[in-house]
């Protein structure tokens, strides 16, 4: 009689915990169709993936501790659907790895703590003012921009972060990487502070971010950003500004990228939104620009599955050789001073 009633204590005290946590497996599957030109190269086209939104597969879940704690964990890793292999966020592929993300934390009043690798909150704070959502051929080119070698950590390793709570708007992110090479406890190094406000129509965000050692060629990268966007109404108008600055190994004069972006959506009926944005590229260790102009429209036919187009040109001047980029599909390089033209049709279904 005894170890049955332990038994129901036992049980009952299992269900009020489960009770008290959930698990959620969520992802996206995006795949489309690209075509990209290159004056004076070839012409590419194929299957592609992540043209909406990046394909993924995660876990995440929430614990709640009593007394306003709670804990979570979030675990995701990407998915190249147009192979069935798994590369993106920083994995290499083809397994599969949580590198887009992989967290555990703890939240409450005083804001959420976390420890893992996940996106900075620089990156974060600036790049939600891409109207194409960081992804496709129409994105915005500011960040992860690796033909320079600047350095332009999106996501980062070995990080503990910490972000503050909403106050009326007003939101606060701090992240540390810790760089975790031997003999040298600076090297590899990461630092990064955003800070934003979003109430009503107006949003806007800045942040500074700096790492140590990014390439063999540099021995500091510094970023600072600033986006801010405001609904209308009818539309809503976006717009950030970026410069990335290395400093060479052994010193000398700072390499300096510098970036800017104006993007509009609108809504088309009720299941339609059209977007449209340019993009303005400055390498200043080379001579010329580049200017990208991006139109893309998506089509929702229910609350988790979409269809989209995206038609984007490069224009590049001079010396620069900017290339547009297509998930899955390798577009022809441009050389100096040409020009690029792409389009992707496809579907985006998330659960």
């Amino acid at each position: 009689m005894k170890k049955s009633l332990v038994a129901l204590a036992v049980l009952a005290a299992s269900g009020a915990a489960m009770a008290q946590s959930s698990v959620t497996l969520f992802g996206i599957v995006d795949a489309g169709v690209t075509y990209a030109k290159t004056s004076g190269g070839e012409s590419n086209y194929g299957l592609t993936n992540s043209g909406n939104a990046t394909s993924r597969l995660g876990f995440r879940g929430v614990e709640d501790l009593g007394g306003g704690l709670k804990a979570g964990f979030w675990l995701e890793g990407a998915i190249q659907n147009d192979s069935g292999t798994a590369s993106g966020g920083g994995a290499a592929g083809p397994g599969f790895e949580f590198k887009r993300r992989s967290t555990v934390s703890l939240m409450g009043n005083f804001g959420e703590v976390r420890l893992g690798r996940e996106l900075t909150a620089a990156y974060n704070t600036v790049s939600g003012y891409d109207v194409f959502g960081q992804v496709g051929i129409g994105q915005n080119f500011s960040f992860g921009n690796g033909t320079y070698g600047f350095g332009d950590p999106v996501r980062v390793g070995n990080m503990v972060s910490y972000y503050t709570p909403n106050m009326s708007g007003f939101t606060a992110g701090v992240n540390y990487g810790f760089g975790e090479t031997a003999g040298d406890s600076s090297a590899k190094r990461y630092i990064g502070v955003s800070a934003g406000y979003n109430n009503g129509p107006l949003s806007a965000g800045i942040a500074y971010d700096q790492q140590n050692d990014p390439t063999a060629s540099f021995e500091k990268a510094q970023g600072l950003g600033l986006g801010a966007a405001y609904n209308f109404g009818a539309f809503k108008l976006s717009g950030l500004i970026r410069q990335v600055q290395s400093t060479p190994v052994g010193g000398g004069s700072k390499a300096k990228f510098q970036s800017a972006g104006l993007g509009a959506t609108a809504a088309v009926g009720a299941a339609g939104e059209a977007r449209l944005a340019y993009n303005y590229y400055d390498n200043k260790e080379i001579e010329g620009k580049a200017h990208q102009l991006s139109l893309g429209y998506v089509h929702n036919l229910s609350k988790r599955t979409a269809l989209y187009g995206t038609y984007a040109f490069l224009k590049n001047q001079k010396s620069e050789t900017m290339s547009l980029s297509a998930n899955g599909l390798g577009i022809d390089p441009a050389g100096a001073g040409k020009n690029q033209n792409a389009i992707t049709v496809g579907v985006r279904h998330a659960f």
